[in-house]
């Protein structure tokens, strides 16, 4: 698959222009059309990785939401989900800024990258598993990217399923669970955490010092102070 350009250095959106026309996903391309017709300011195309083109730190959410990347063309910049996320990489050095909340602001990451599993809004945010592994593609290049000994931070059970597959690692010698490492080819690490989401976050499945945990020991394992 050709993923198009590689992205740059200095966190401004990369420009991938044969995932920006991606359409192999006929389910998810006719609902970006609908969300469009429906919501003409909105970017509803495939929505890019966003960051440090060879990072130390990749993480990967689910999907793009409705009304944040999906709105803004930026993974996790607008909504809920990341409010937590870009306030917490700010904390460890990752981000310029601790709120994300328009594509074009000044906000920069360093050393670290954001992508998802599947780049494209699903309907009812839950991407089947057949565009989960037509995406695939995407991500695989992504992590071929990485350098040795860099770490990967899956949000979810999904995104951690994605990473194995693109890894072409077994699941079953590796589950999921908060909190949870797994050592990757190359010396990749793989650190797992429930996903930022309004539901998790407001039930207290995951609280910011759950969080910030794991960050700290993605922090500990890059020596990144």
């Amino acid at each position: 698959m050709n993923v198009g350009g590689a992205g740059k250095r200095d966190g401004l959106q990369p420009k991938f222009p044969s995932l920006i026309r991606c359409r192999r996903c006929e389910r998810l391309a006719t609902f970006l059309d609908e969300v469009r017709g429906r919501l003409p300011g909105y970017h509803a195309k495939p929505v890019p990785a966003f960051g440090d083109a060879s990072p130390q730190l990749l993480v990967v959410g689910l999907a793009p939401g409705m009304h944040g990347a999906n709105r803004t063309g930026r993974p996790f910049t607008g909504d809920y989900a990341g409010e937590l996320l870009y306030a917490t990489l700010h904390r460890f050095g990752w981000s310029t800024m601790a709120v994300s909340t328009d594509a074009q602001d000044a906000l920069r990451l360093r050393g670290c990258r954001i992508t998802n599993a599947v780049k494209c809004l699903p309907p009812k945010n839950k991407p089947l598993p057949t565009e989960v592994r037509s995406c695939n593609g995407y991500l695989s290049a992504e992590l071929e990217a990485m350098g040795p000994g860099t770490a990967v931070l899956a949000l979810g059970l999904v995104a951690h399923g994605a990473v194995l597959l693109a890894s072409r690692e077994r699941t079953s010698a590796r589950l999921f669970g908060h909190g949870a490492e797994h050592t990757l080819g190359r010396g990749i690490r793989l650190f797992d955490s429930y996903h930022c989401s309004r539901y998790n976050t407001q039930t207290k499945r995951l609280t910011a010092i759950m969080f910030e945990t794991v960050f700290e020991r993605i922090a500990s394992f890059l020596g990144h102070r």
